[in-house]
């Protein structure tokens, strides 16, 4: 696996609304794209840096794995996202590897994007996302 570039950085926020205005008042950035992932039980705000974006995501409930992580570490980076130009083949090989799976095959993600999770406790500490975008 050779990922190709960050994808984008995931900033867990507990609200939306109040974490806009930083990133594009104080940043100038725009926000390009509002979504809820129903699925995720999240709503996420769009960014881009360059070729990176920054996802902001705030949980639309206490059961979502963002309000867990809020209520356990506050806001902050959630996540480090890769894309990469095959998500199943990248989880054959880091499995291969070793690394422990979150998810065991791709899923769909915020802006149709093929997704899948490994498990922090194999990289480091750091929640990594692979992303691959299926119109590519």
């Amino acid at each position: 696996m050779k990922p190709t570039h960050i994808e984008h950085l995931g900033i867990a926020v507990k609200n939306l609304e109040t974490a806009i205005p930083y990133y594009e008042k104080v940043l100038g950035l725009k926000c390009y794209n509002i979504e809820t992932v129903e699925d995720q039980k999240v709503k996420t705000a769009f960014f881009k840096v360059g070729q990176t974006k920054i996802e902001l995501l705030e949980p639309t409930s206490e059961e979502s794995t963002i309000a867990k992580f809020i209520e356990k570490k506050g806001e902050g980076v959630h996540h480090i996202a890769f894309a990469v130009d095959n998500v199943a083949n990248a989880l054959a090989e880091v499995e291969a590897a070793g690394v422990q799976l979150i998810d065991k095959a791709p899923r769909g993600g915020a802006e149709g994007l093929n997704i899948a999770f490994l498990h922090p406790k194999s990289t480091g500490g750091v929640l990594t996302e692979l992303c691959q975008d299926p119109k590519k």
